[in-house]
């Protein structure tokens, strides 16, 4: 047993098991099969600025003395969960089981891929094709890391019209993609009327036309 896990240890001891502070403490005992719940445990604390409640006068402090997490750490950890939350729910929903404990993407790659998703040259399959990486062939941060700097450079290297056509291109496929979605969810529920959901298929339509010309046009470049 390490020294930091046994100091966890020994402020566990007293508390309510079920207390918000127990189970903080415990989530970062736990800290390498459980950074998720760490996070948003963590994440909690710091929104609600519940450490002044237990004698810290700041987050940093309260990370650094009472768990042990250097504020570097806690930062990715309260980002990366927050990013989760906000972009990714539907991973957060499913649950991870203690199989599926040790498989499960690390808070450095989600970290990673938190800061490829506000990189604005890059388009939304960049995006998807790093998640891919991460969540389904479940790359480490390093691996992560470099295929992003290696996509950067690729971008970075196109030309001024292929760039504007690749990112037209993305867009109207991620439009699409929201406009299909939302003509099924409108069939399904009808909300509203018949007219407005034809001339969404119409634009579908339209969209879909405009994609095939621009592939065409891309491809004879």
């Amino acid at each position: 047993m390490t020294k930091s896990v046994q100091n966890i240890e020994e402020k566990m001891k007293g508390l309510d098991r079920d207390s918000l502070r127990y189970h903080i403490l415990m989530s970062a005992k736990n800290f390498k099969s459980s950074w998720i719940e760490l996070g948003r445990s963590l994440y909690s604390v710091w929104k609600d600025r519940l450490y002044k409640d237990w004698g810290y006068s700041t987050m940093d402090a309260y990370t650094g003395k009472e768990i042990g997490i250097r504020k570097q750490t806690a930062m990715k950890l309260l980002k990366s969960y927050y990013f989760l939350e906000k972009e990714e729910p539907q991973y957060l929903k499913q649950g991870v089981s203690d199989s599926e404990a040790a498989n499960m993407p690390s808070y450095e790659s989600i970290d990673v891929l938190r800061l490829a998703k506000s990189k604005k040259n890059l388009d939304g399959d960049d995006y998807s094709n790093l998640k891919k990486e991460i969540f389904e062939k479940g790359k480490d941060a390093r691996e992560v890391k470099k295929d992003l700097s290696a996509m950067i450079r690729q971008r970075q290297e196109l030309g001024p019209e292929e760039a504007y056509q690749k990112k037209r291109l993305a867009t109207a496929r991620r439009f699409l993609g929201t406009l299909k979605a939302l003509k099924q969810e409108l069939e399904i529920s009808k909300l509203l009327p018949a007219a407005i959901i034809k001339e969404a298929a119409s634009l579908i339509k339209k969209l879909e036309e405009e994609r095939h010309d621009g592939f065409n046009q891309r491809s004879n470049c």
